[in-house]
């Protein structure tokens, strides 16, 4: 059994075949996926996949950092709350910062995350951090906030090792998806210096697919590929991977 603890299977890109897509992710495994917020554009489309197959979609809520602007953060993170109060979620996310996309709106972005951060603290969840070209930023915000109730995955972990260990010792698991197979990729070189028990997989789809399919549209069923790519790693089966790391998540 595998998990894939961060997919975007609500996204535009699997209108046409997303039974397709579902069915070939449980033929290779994935029994379980976990839906990542993006705004209140598309929580109707993500709870409405989690409804359709309340057996293995997990519905996470949060205002991602590409959707932070100074002109409807109030509004957006309303939403949020609104939603929080109505049912349980699996997670707070994703949430965080990305000086990628926009580098004018930090402050704001760094705002949003905090609050968010307060509010799965509240509600006793985990986080799952977006991170883009931010993490000094990240690292500043979860300074301020760190305590034993802090906890969760740093999503599409790509960072160096010294960023992985400062990730860690926040509590948070390494997110490992298709940018382990990646010959730039980098975090290869250093994965094995830490324990299994820090690390849960994921496909980020449709984005970041791993190789051979890099540049194509990503989908659950290619977690096997980030699943032996780590069984090389650390010189497992592929079997021992998937079980510590769905345990893990």
């Amino acid at each position: 059994m595998l998990i894939d603890t961060h997919t975007h299977l609500y996204s535009e890109q699997f209108e046409e075949d997303i039974e397709e897509v579902i069915a070939r992710a449980k033929n290779n495994g994935i029994e379980r996926f976990y839906l990542p917020a993006i705004d209140k554009s598309y929580t109707d489309k993500m709870l409405a996949l989690e409804s359709q197959y309340a057996d293995s979609m997990f519905a996470m809520m949060g205002l991602h950092p590409c959707s932070v602007h100074p002109e409807t953060i109030e509004e957006e993170l309303k939403h949020v709350q609104e939603w929080l109060t109505k049912r349980d979620f699996k997670a707070i996310g994703e949430i965080g910062i990305d000086l990628y996309w926009d580098k004018e709106h930090l402050t704001t972005q760094q705002d949003a995350f905090k609050t968010q951060i307060e509010w799965a603290k509240e509600c006793q969840l985990p986080i799952v951090i977006h991170c883009r070209d931010a993490f000094n930023k990240v690292f500043d915000v979860l300074e301020e906030v760190k305590d034993n109730q802090l906890f969760g995955i740093f999503h599409c972990f790509s960072g160096t090792k010294e960023d992985a260990q400062r990730a860690i010792d926040f509590n948070l698991k390494l997110g490992i998806g298709g940018v382990v197979t990646f010959k730039n990729g980098k975090i290869d070189q250093f994965l094995q210096d830490f324990e299994l028990k820090n690390i849960v997989l994921e496909t980020d789809s449709p984005y970041l697919a791993p190789a051979p399919f890099r540049g194509k549209r990503n989908e659950s069923s290619y977690l096997t590929y980030v699943c032996e790519k780590l069984a090389t790693i650390y010189n497992k089966s592929p079997e021992e991977i998937a079980s510590i790391t769905t345990k893990n998540a």
